[in-house]
């Protein structure tokens, strides 16, 4: 059943890096750029990063109308 590992991945507040990665669709390796370039925020506990899903999903927002802002700036160029 492919489905319930990402629903349950859905519902999990806080994600290590791999379920992060996956839930946004890029790559860990670009993730852990993004964190230590402090464009995600993250925390460690331990030594691991772990990443708040609601935290991803407002940064996902921010993208998302930064691009609409963008190709209206190239569009009325």
């Amino acid at each position: 059943m492919p489905g319930w590992r990402s629903a349950v991945m859905e519902s999990r507040e806080v994600m290590n890096v791999r379920q992060a990665s996956q839930y946004l669709g890029i790559s860990p390796d670009t993730l852990y750029r993004y964190i230590t370039e402090g464009e995600i925020p993250a925390f460690k506990l331990g030594n691991r990063w772990k990443l708040r899903k609601t935290i991803l999903d407002r940064w996902m927002e921010r993208k998302m109308t930064q691009s609409v802002g963008r190709r209206r700036i190239v569009r009325g160029a």
